[in-house]
Parts: structure tokens; C-alpha cells; sequence
């Protein structure tokens, strides 16, 4: 089984960069034995971009997560803690191995009652074989989207 997270085209930018090596959240998935996440690319993309291998998972205080990775947020501290607002405790995902799709994979052709996650989404893998097997490459970096 596979997570699928939604992440706003801001963050995916930053990813992208190099800036963003932490992907931050209030709660986290129970089905840790997934080690790749899928990335949703909210509104207006409304496609799956790409992926990246989960490196470690933090979890802590808002302020001991902000004083730790603050470099690698790729947020304001001021959209941080708006953020976790009235939280006491979030999550840090490492983001490893970043791959940009080239096509991107519009969810709605594969299952026509998705529904992007608000947080996150299990997903199975057959999923993502039909769009292999109709002959979609998701592997080739080389080519960028527009975010």
C-alpha cells in the first residue's frame, strides 16, 4: 500500500529547489511500513506530480520541530506555526529522492470518484498499474510542469 499526500503548488516549489527537505504535518498515517509517499498537487494542478522515499519521521512539539529543521522547512515561521496552531505535538517527514513525474497522473481518468486527500490517503497499487499498463512512463525527470 502506498500514501498519497496533497501538497499546495507553493510547497512543491520549494521542494523542487532544494529548499523544502521536510514535508510537516499534524497528524500522521497509522501504516508506517510504506516507505514512498505520492504527492498530490492541490489546486489549480489537481494531478499526481510525483513521489519521494520517506526518509525519518519526527515527532515533537511545534517548536522543537520549527527550532530543528527551520532551514529545511522551505515555510515562514509565520505559516508555520499557523500551521500547527493550537497543536501540541507534529510530524516531520523527510522528503528522499524526489522524482517529478513527466506525466503527471490525473486521478479522475484511473478512478472517477477520487477525492483528493485533505491530509493524506492510502492507496493500492493497482492504482498506479493501470496506469502503467496503459503505457504511462512515471519515471523521467527531465521533464518540468508547470507550477
Amino acid at each position: 500500500m502506498k500514501i498519497l499526500l496533497s501538497i499546495k503548488p507553493k510547497y512543491i516549489k520549494q521542494i523542487l529547489k532544494g529548499c523544502k527537505k521536510y514535508e510537516f504535518r499534524k497528524e500522521i498515517f497509522k501504516e508506517r511500513y510504506s516507505n514512498e509517499i505520492f504527492v498530490y498537487s492541490s489546486s489549480p494542478i489537481k494531478k499526481i506530480i510525483g513521489k519521494f522515499k520517506i526518509g525519518k519521521i519526527i515527532e515533537d512539539s511545534p517548536e522543537e520541530l520549527w527550532r530543528q529543521l527551520k532551514d529545511y522547512s522551505g515555510l515562514s515561521k509565520e505559516d508555520f506555526f499557523q500551521y500547527f496552531k493550537e497543536k501540541q505535538i507534529g510530524f516531520a517527514i523527510e522528503i528522499v529522492d524526489f522524482v517529478l513525474f513527466d506525466e503527471p497522473i490525473d486521478p479522475k481518468k484511473l478512478d472517477p470518484d477520487f477525492v483528493p486527500p485533505q491530509s493524506y490517503l492510502y492507496i493500492k497499487d493497482i492504482f498506479f498499474n493501470e496506469f502503467i499498463k496503459k503505457g504511462g512512463n512515471l519515471f523521467d525527470k527531465t521533464v518540468q510542469i508547470e507550477l
